[in-house]
């Protein structure tokens, strides 16, 4: 029965015996070839040596690879992290498996821009990084890109737009008599709204003989007004004997019942010869003549 159980043909015993020794020579090439695992991870222009060390005396021996760095003197001397080779690396006293942790880092596509970037090595204590950042230095090649279209040390010009123009500093000022807005809106405290508006009102009175005429306008800031200048030599005159009740009226210093008397006293009594002649009339009050004075003739 045992006998007929292992009986094989004789094609079936040369393949088991092949088999056999298939597996024989594969156990022989692995016990040759091993070296224990482990194997650097540097690059072999790399100056690191390998030294073999047993440990136990046991049928099995375990073989380590150490690297035999301990005899070379620690030096610090000016480096860049992004191109030192792991020789000069280890002669400032990082230990082999910081070097290792380097290279992945650049081999991935890492970069150290700023010295700070190196603090972030893992495993070195803020000791190691305080004796190492004075020599650490890092090419322009690493720089961001960025960089190269500014500088925080060169000089920095002032914008002047006409969205955003350049605000007057104190002691600078803006002549009222023919300033355009780009212009008014320099002045601190005026948009474009308030620069429309002192046009608009210049064009209205026929030209400035105040900066105080600029407090007429409704809700004008105050502390604009250091800001401008005015001559009045500009200022467009009102013939008062000449013009119709529509245009007299159309001044802002002329209302319509104003205007009326004017025309009123020009049917009734001739022509008028100074303001003191609209004292007679009782809607001007003597601030209104006095107001009107720079803007008539006759």
């Amino acid at each position: 029965m045992i006998k007929e159980f292992f009986y094989f043909p004789k094609s079936d015993r040369r393949v088991i015996i092949f088999l056999l020794v298939v597996i024989v020579l594969s156990v022989i090439i692995i016990s040759v070839t091993d070296n224990g695992g482990m194997s650097s991870q540097l690059a072999k222009t790399d100056s690191l040596k390998a030294d073999t060390v047993t440990y136990g005396k046991t049928a099995r021996r375990q073989r380590h690879y150490v690297y035999n760095v301990e005899t070379a003197p620690r030096e610090l001397f000016a480096f860049d992290p992004n191109t030192a080779d792991s020789t000069q690396l280890l002669r400032l006293g990082l230990q082999p498996w910081q070097v290792q942790n380097i290279y992945k880092y650049r081999a991935k596509g890492g970069v150290y821009r700023k010295p700070s970037d190196f603090a972030r090595l893992y495993g070195l204590t803020a000791k190691q990084y305080r004796e190492l950042l004075p020599y650490i230095r890092i090419s322009d090649d690493y720089r961001p890109a960025a960089e190269l279209y500014g500088n925080a040390d060169e000089k920095k010009y002032e914008r002047d737009t006409v969205l955003y123009p350049v605000k007057l500093q104190p002691g600078q000022y803006v002549m009222l008599d023919d300033a355009d807005t780009t212009a008014l809106k320099k002045v601190p405290g005026i948009g474009r709204y308030y620069a429309s508006e002192i046009v608009r009102y210049r064009n209205a009175l026929g030209g400035y003989v105040s900066v105080s005429q600029l407090s007429e306008i409704e809700g004008f800031p105050e502390t604009a007004l250091p800001y401008f200048k005015v001559s009045g030599h500009s200022v467009r005159k009102l013939n008062l004997n000449r013009l119709t009740l529509n245009q007299l009226k159309r001044h802002p210093y002329i209302n319509f019942y104003q205007a009326r008397h004017i025309i009123d006293y020009r049917r009734l009594k001739g022509p008028l010869r100074s303001l003191d002649d609209l004292k007679l009339l009782k809607d001007f009050t003597p601030r209104d003549i006095e107001r009107l004075r720079p803007y008539v003739e006759f």
